[in-house]
């Protein structure tokens, strides 16, 4: 049985933190590096990348940590860290992504919902790590973390028409690859 934090240590470990003691400050990467470290595999490139944006974001949060006013879920606020550090790692080590225009996406068939149904959690996050990073890096933001276009733009420094293109264009990419993938399994030419 996993054994869960009460919030009442995590605050106590926040305040701890907010007077530098180190030990808290070990206890409180122990605590939440597992789950960050998930965060930060959608933006690299392999492990050992994520791994330093890992480091980066939990300076960033040790640094910021007086900032945090116990204003919505501590949790979500190292994981919005995470996801803004991540991104700046990212743009500093990389070129810069691919930007479609709208106009230039079209419009794409949807997926058949009993097709992608089947499909396992894992085999889908194996296709969206398998995008282009421009297009994995919306996907991202918007579909799993919860952003919108105006704040992809922002984040990402592209405009909300290129951040919603990135988006369509990685949607149609996954369905793409999920019919082919159920075509396979289900034996159909294709």
């Amino acid at each position: 049985m996993m054994f869960l934090e009460p919030k009442s240590n995590i605050e106590h470990l926040v305040r701890a933190c907010k007077e530098g003691q180190r030990k808290a400050q070990e206890m409180l990467y122990k605590q939440f590096a597992a789950k960050m470290l998930g965060i930060c595999m959608r933006y690299a490139t392999d492990k050992m990348e994520a791994e330093d944006m890992l480091q980066n974001g939990f300076i960033k949060v040790f640094q910021k940590i007086a900032d945090y006013r116990g204003d919505g879920s501590f949790e979500g606020w190292v994981r919005r860290i995470m996801v803004h550090s991540s991104i700046e790692y990212y743009r500093r080590h990389h070129k810069m992504m691919q930007v479609v225009d709208i106009d230039e996406s079209g419009h794409e068939p949807s997926v058949n919902a009993a097709a992608s149904s089947s499909l396992e959690a894992k085999d889908l996050l194996v296709l969206i790590k398998a995008l282009s990073p421009g297009y994995r890096m919306v996907f991202n933001l918007y579909a799993i973390d919860g952003y919108s276009h105006k704040e992809i733009a922002e984040i990402v420094g592209i405009s909300e028409g290129a951040s919603k293109s990135q988006l369509s264009r990685a949607r149609a990419i996954l369905k793409e690859q999920i019919l082919k993938i159920e075509n396979k399994k289900y034996g159909y030419a294709g």
